[in-house]
């Protein structure tokens, strides 16, 4: 036996035995009470899983995953895709779902499909370890290893069901258990890192899906088909399977507030830590179902060094609010954070100086304006101008939340500032933001402050610039605040000298960073 092989036989044995171990049994219970146990947690599915696998059911199921196990028992004829982020088990509850069915008796003959036959393979150990291993199927169910039908690729159960896996490319016409066409045919894994840049082999891998594993089913039995994938490309098979199924069920590491989906197994801080390890891009793509493309409008900005602020005209200090008090960190969501950026233009080079973006509270939110107009008197007595986005939706809460709590804070601080809410209609936010920004960043006259290139506001700040897209697939709210504060300082600029203008025919050149 090679070491390798020698080594994945240890491995097989220590996993069977810790199965062995987490499913001991009640060896007192009669035929009469395992049988009425039996029918009772096959009436309640989540029960059943909980029982016999309590090894993988360590948590409670989120209400996310307990819908999904109910569409998928109580639907013999079903298409279902699920982009459930890492750590929310999709593929263990996948195959808990499974076995119940083959168990039951309601599927017969299953294929598990992914990109590779080793994959597949792999994907199928968990079935077949626990087939040969857990005490409490085996009790309940008997034993299901058949002589000579028992191999890691295929296998068939004493109940009648059977097991094939196969690799995208394999040929699987003629499948079928006896007489049993596939009635379930599981994807996972299917998508891949390189498949999905190259066009051609992406059309292959989904033609194979479509013209040569579908059609092993039977037309006048009902089949399950369940693709489990995350979306890793605009074009993947997953999403073109999403676009066909009967259910395409998205579920990220945080809820739209910002929030755990699965708070009974992954807690706040345990995602903090996670992902502040890795780059943004892979957390969007990883945890969020948002697979980002670095630059695909706005090139590198340009880093440099703030003039000092008393050259400066004036300053403003650009407020974009958002009526959410949710706090945490920016990497939670796609969706809304508030923004706020001190601003100055000498000429027509925009420098973003310092700021805030993320979730706060309307007190923080109005903290930060203030530290940011202390921080710009400190090189002395230099013009400011406090701006809030104002918008129709958000004057109700500008005028009941935002302006007493600005006077309070004015008050406590001995301070008099006032406020100028930003009423313009503004038209397409993706569309001002291209058209105002793209073309001074790229002419290099958008620039931000080198001293605070290590600041998580900044940082952020240079991500969504990186990140940006006409879809907004990625926050935009950082340099959508930079865009409202940008046209206040053009506006601002032409009232106070009046007869020049700040250019922008160059705005309509052509974009060479996008795609």
């Amino acid at each position: 036996m090679k070491e390798k092989d020698r080594k994945a036989l240890k491995e097989w044995e220590e996993i069977k035995a810790s199965i062995l171990n987490a499913t001991t049994i009640d060896s007192s219970l009669s035929p009469y009470e395992i049988e009425k146990k039996r029918q009772w947690l096959e009436a309640h599915p989540i029960e059943w899983m909980k029982y016999f696998f309590p090894h993988y059911a360590k948590c409670e199921f989120a209400d996310f995953q307990r819908k999904a196990i109910k569409r998928l028992i109580d639907n013999p004829e079903w298409y279902e895709v699920l982009s459930w982020s890492r750590e929310l088990a999709k593929s263990t509850i996948v195959m808990m779902i499974t076995l119940y069915l083959v168990l039951t008796g309601r599927k017969k003959m299953v294929i598990l499909a992914a990109a590779t036959q080793d994959a597949a393979i792999r994907l199928l150990a968990p079935y077949k370890i626990n087939l040969e291993s857990n005490q409490r199927l085996i009790q309940f169910y008997g034993e299901q290893e058949t002589f000579g039908d028992w191999s890691e690729r295929q296998f068939k159960l004493k109940c009648g069901a059977a097991f094939l896996g196969i690799g995208a490319g394999d040929a699987p016409r003629g499948v079928r258990n006896e007489a049993v066409r596939p009635d379930l045919i599981l994807l996972d894994d299917f998508d891949t890192d390189e498949s999905v840049l190259n066009p051609d082999v992406l059309d292959k891998k989904w033609d194979w899906w479509e013209k040569a594993l579908y059609p092993t089913r039977s037309v006048s039995v009902p089949l399950e088909i369940i693709f489990c994938g995350n979306i890793i490309a605009e074009d993947c098979c997953i999403t073109r399977a999403g676009a066909k199924a009967n259910n395409w069920d998205v579920v990220n590491i945080r809820d739209e507030n910002g929030r755990s989906t699965w708070p009974e197994k992954n807690s706040e801080e345990q995602i903090d830590t996670v992902l502040s390890k890795i780059s943004t891009k892979a957390v969007q793509g990883e945890y969020f179902n948002n697979p980002i493309v670095e630059g695909k409008i706005f090139g590198p900005r340009k880093w440099g060094k703030i003039p000092k602020l008393t050259k400066f005209p004036f300053l403003t200090i650009y407020a974009d609010p958002t009526q959410s008090e949710a706090k945490g960190t920016a990497k939670n969501k796609k969706g809304s954070m508030k923004a706020i950026y001190l601003l100055g233009k000498i000429d027509r080079t925009l420098h973003v100086i310092k700021g805030f973006l993320g979730k706060m509270t309307t007190a923080e939110f109005i903290t930060h304006i203030f530290t940011l107009y202390d921080y710009s008197q400190r090189q002395g007595n230099v013009p400011v101008y406090i701006v809030i986005e104002n918008n129709s939706l958000q004057d109700p809460f500008f005028k009941q939340v935002f302006k007493p709590k600005f006077a309070e804070e004015n008050k406590k601080r001995n301070l008099s500032l006032t406020i100028n809410p930003d009423e313009e209609r503004k038209t397409d936010k993706a569309v001002r933001i291209e058209a105002n920004l793209e073309p001074l960043n790229r002419e290099g006259l958008l620039v931000l402050n080198e001293a605070e290139k290590n600041d998580p506001n900044m940082k952020l700040l240079d991500e969504e610039f990186t990140y940006f897209t006409m879809s907004l697939k990625f926050h935009a709210d950082g340099i959508d605040c930079c865009e409202g504060g940008n046209r206040f300082i053009d506006e601002k600029m032409v009232k106070l000298r009046p007869g020049i203008t700040v250019s922008r025919k160059r705005m309509s050149k052509r974009n060479k960073h996008r795609l």
